[in-house]
């Protein structure tokens, strides 16, 4: 796993997430300081002296890094020269045939859900491989791993679903189902209008409730399967009241796919897993569709 880490040393919380999730898997961590290349490249001395003086910075924040992940996972530095962030990561994950990026949210949000800022929405749309986000100020006690995986379902695509069973089921973790009905308070107050709107979603939970136990079958049906899995609806007038509507615990991952509309291949966060994304309580995994087909087909042989 590549674990971008910015080389000021701050961001604890992707370390945090990023302890866990390795953990849970056995993976090693690749700590990745991005330092900005000079654009154009310059001779000059001073130019030398300062990148010099940029890496001594990046290597230094990644050695302290390290020493918070403790010795229970395995971790390798990199500082990378690069013209962005996200290029520098997605030029290191590649070289390195990582699995997943792991990266922090932008500071300008607010605690305790994930903010999108430039890096981080650059991959969701670019990214070949799973990107997964921290909350901002999330943090996971010693030792911890990943206890539930969401899958958030929207009725359609089973991949994603069968791909999150197998990979929960290989960590240990159940496997919750989750299903969003938004709907706004009407800015009217005609009954019948809003009659109509409650039982339109009322039909929609309906629907969404017999795809999920079709889901759900197929998941049992599996060579291997979570210790326990369930399905749940959240409710609320917006995406937040919706999300806020399950409960969450620690050692819970929400996992979201990638946009229908984009490439196969990368990460495309449309509108609907954007909102979903943002206001996760807990950390979020964003798979793009090719990596969920390929999950789903290794959690089916």
């Amino acid at each position: 796993m590549v674990v971008g880490y910015a080389p000021d040393g701050h961001g604890r919380a992707v370390l945090h997430l990023a302890g866990m999730l390795a953990r849970s898997g056995g993976d090693e961590l690749v700590l990745c300081a991005v330092v900005p290349a000079a654009w154009p490249p310059s001779p000059a001395r001073v130019d030398a002296e300062y990148r010099a003086h940029l890496d001594r910075v990046a290597q230094d924040a990644l050695e302290r890094a390290r020493e918070r992940l403790g010795g229970d996972v395995t971790v390798s530095l990199v500082v990378r020269h690069a013209r962005s962030v996200p290029a520098g990561l997605l030029e290191v994950a590649e070289q390195q045939e990582a699995s997943l990026i792991v990266t922090g949210s932008a500071a300008a949000g607010g605690a305790g859900t994930v903010a999108l800022g430039s890096t981080t929405s650059r991959l969701l749309h670019s990214s070949p491989l799973p990107v997964a986000l921290a909350p901002r100020g999330f943090r996971a006690a010693a030792g911890s791993r990943v206890e539930r995986v969401t899958a958030a379902f929207g009725g359609t695509g089973d991949d994603l679903v069968v791909g999150a069973a197998g990979v929960a089921a290989r960590v240990g973790a159940t496997l919750r189902l989750a299903s969003f009905a938004v709907q706004p308070r009407a800015p009217y107050t005609v009954a019948v209008g809003r009659e109509a709107d409650e039982s339109a979603v009322r039909e929609w939970v309906d629907e969404i409730e017999a795809a999920q136990r079709a889901a759900l079958e197929r998941v049992r049906g599996l060579p291997s399967v979570p210790p326990d899995c369930e399905a749940a609806v959240g409710r609320g007038e917006d995406w937040e009241d919706a999300l806020e509507d399950l409960e969450w615990e620690d050692g819970d991952v929400l996992v979201v796919g990638s946009s229908s509309i984009g490439p196969v291949a990368r990460v495309f966060l449309g509108s609907r897993s954007a909102k979903i994304v943002q206001h996760s309580p807990v950390p979020a995994v964003v798979v793009p569709r090719g990596v969920a087909e390929e999950l789903a087909g290794e959690a089916a042989s």
